[in-house]
């Protein structure tokens, strides 16, 4: 019994859905074998529904929240009293199977938290003297011995002591990539090791790592998210306090409270509640149809108000494929020499250049010797010792900070990729890549502020500046923001967010707190479960075609739903006029209302009939 209690207070909307149908259902039995118990099922649906329908209205009134629900109660209440059963037991299936469809749209808060949550172990592996002891992660201390068994998730942030393997931190850095362990490589707490055995030592306590801190920005993003506002309720707004004016003058002049009713049941706002919710269901069947999964229905709404367009860079701008375009070694060192000690480093390396660099070195069949001592500290680089020699793979940037004495022998700037390779601290060599631009990119960037009024567009990257520039210099961009990390990326989406709506996209979980905090989130491909959740729609074919695609969707979106409440208002209150007069019943109201709802209707469906989706990217 308690279970039954607990689901009915959780989905009351949808019970009170099947219970409309079946009374419904039952009066329409009776009238055939029982006409005098016909009216039995519609009343008792009117008192079941009438009760939790009215305590929300009324909650909604303290709330000073006049919107389209309000008037729909009150018209049910009327009918009640007025013995009009079987009007007021279609109010109550239009109310309940509005609020039930806007149960089911809203996105859960918690998702996102789950889908990172179930990443983490409870417990870790620690090494004590010659035994290995299972412990709870809050017992963890900075300088513990932690074992990470094969295909385990690292449970602190830490440095390798023992072992040679791989470890996926594709939930970080948004690159598949298997990135290689050696002893003194860092390890990011969520990172799932490969085959091997490691031994780390935990350089932070669990609560301060990575993960921790990517979790705790999930929940802050998630509790300010903004929050939309229904477009049935912005009109309701207006209408209700309209249609209630008309009908109390009609009664207060006449004396005949059916003249009340009678307007009251032709202004019950039938287009707002059930035309804009079939409008919303057309627009996701259409999105699904074009590759375009909408996981928050509201973003629709959002969409055509958003007018700032913030961007992540790899993945989402470009095709998140850098490749080597040229190497420069400076003498005695050769090209050769160069691209291998690159190659040996970068396989412990998370940045997307680095598997340019060893993809570079692989088709040159090079042997990749074994590196020791690795590290990646702040403001040095990727470090390593290969045959007695350390060599550093760092940026422009780290060797004006760091090495300023060889600013002097280093080649031009140029545009593009970068990143240098010293031996022993001294110059060995300049490796230049390109991570390509989408093709459609600069078409794409060029018409957002002239055909979606998006007249603000960030580039917002983690990735070095150099390549930031680069991206944005072809892509027209002209505020970009680079080496941004998780937080900082939140920060900045939600300074822009506070003056105007955005409109984020990006690919990588490192993306995911970004994706909520924004008024919109979109996320390129459907790899990751976490960045799934956190966007309000997915792209699945990485091609900014199809967010064109979703623009043009929510635009249409939002003309037929106006189209469909706005017009269905204005026929509202012209029956509304002729009701307050006297010419139209209770009855002939409620018919009235019945066929302006088929027209709203069959004009929400308009999107659904629509076979193609169209865009305009190649016009500008």
């Amino acid at each position: 019994m308690q279970t039954l209690i607990h689901y009915f207070e959780k989905h009351w909307a949808k019970v009170l859905v099947y219970l409309s149908i079946l009374g419904l259902l039952l009066h329409g039995v009776f009238i055939f074998t029982s006409p005098i118990h016909a009216q039995i099922p519609l009343i008792a649906l009117l008192w079941v529904g009438a009760v939790p329908l009215t305590i929300e209205a009324l909650i909604k009134i303290f709330q000073k929240d006049f919107g389209a629900d309000l008037l729909a109660v009150l018209a049910m209440l009327t009918s009640l009293v007025m013995h009009e059963y079987l009007a007021g037991g279609l109010i109550v299936l239009m109310l309940a199977g509005g609020q039930s469809l806007e149960q089911y749209a809203v996105k859960k808060a918690s998702s996102v938290l789950e889908a990172l949550a179930k990443r983490m172990p409870n417990t870790a592996h620690r090494q004590d003297a010659n035994a290995i002891v299972e412990v709870p992660l809050d017992e963890i201390k900075v300088g513990d011995l932690l074992v990470i068994f094969p295909h385990e998730t690292a449970p602190v942030d830490g440095i390798v002591r023992e072992g040679n393997g791989t470890m996926d931190e594709s939930y970080l850095t948004g690159e598949p990539y298997q990135v290689s362990k050696a002893p003194g490589s860092s390890i990011l707490s969520g990172a799932i090791n490969g085959n091997a055995v490691l031994v780390i030592e935990a350089e932070k306590p669990v609560a301060d790592s990575r993960y921790a801190t990517i979790m705790q920005v999930m929940q802050d993003a998630e509790a300010k998210r903004p929050n939309l506002r229904r477009l049935g309720d912005q009109i309701g707004a207006i209408f209700t306090p309209i249609a209630l004016a008309i009908a109390l003058l009609s009664w207060g002049l006449t004396g005949d409270a059916t003249r009340f009713l009678s307007v009251l049941m032709i202004a019950t706002p039938c287009p707002l509640l059930i035309a804009i919710p079939i409008t919303i269901i057309s627009a996701i069947s259409l999105a699904a149809e074009h590759g375009i999964i909408i996981r928050d229905p509201a973003i629709l709404e959002r969409l055509p108000t958003c007018r700032t367009a913030i961007f992540d860079k790899t993945g989402t701008l470009t095709y998140g494929k850098p490749t080597l375009t040229e190497i420069i070694p400076t003498p005695p060192f050769t090209r050769r020499e160069l691209l291998q000690a690159a190659g040996s480093l970068e396989r412990y390396s998370k940045h997307p250049l680095a598997n340019a660099l060893i993809e570079a070195a692989t088709e040159e069949h090079l042997v990749l010797p074994q590196a020791s001592e690795v590290s990646e500290k702040p403001g040095q680089g990727l470090y390593g010792v290969i045959n007695g020699r350390g060599w550093h793979i760092t940026s422009r940037q780290k060797i004006s900070q760091n090495w300023s004495q060889l600013l002097p022998e280093l080649p031009e700037i140029t545009v593009g990729l970068e990143c240098i390779l010293l031996c022993n601290n001294q110059l060995a060599g300049v490796f230049r890549l390109r991570d390509e631009a989408r093709s459609e990119g600069k078409s794409f960037i060029g018409h957002l502020a002239p055909a979606h009024q998006l007249n603000k567009v960030i580039l917002l990257s983690g990735d070095r500046a150099s390549e930031v520039a680069y991206l944005a210099d072809v892509l027209g961009i002209e505020e970009t923001f680079a080496e941004q990390s998780p937080e900082q990326k939140v920060e900045i989406v939600r300074q822009e967010t506070a003056l105007a709506p955005t409109l984020f996209m990006g690919d990588g979980i490192n993306d995911a707190p970004a994706l909520a905090t924004a008024t919109v989130g979109l996320a390129f491909g459907q790899q990751n479960n976490v960045t799934s959740e956190a966007a309000g729609a997915v792209i699945l074919e990485n091609t900014l075609h199809k967010v064109d695609e979703l623009l043009h969707i929510s635009l249409s979106l939002r003309s037929i739903a106006l189209q469909s409440a706005v017009g269905g208002m204005i026929l509202s209150v012209v029956g509304m006029a002729l009701a307050a007069m006297g010419y139209i019943s209770p009855v002939q109201g409620a018919l009235a209302q019945e066929a302006i709802d088929v027209l709203a209707i069959a004009n929400a469906l308009r999107l659904a009939w629509q076979p193609n989706i169209a865009t305009d990217m190649h016009t500008h």
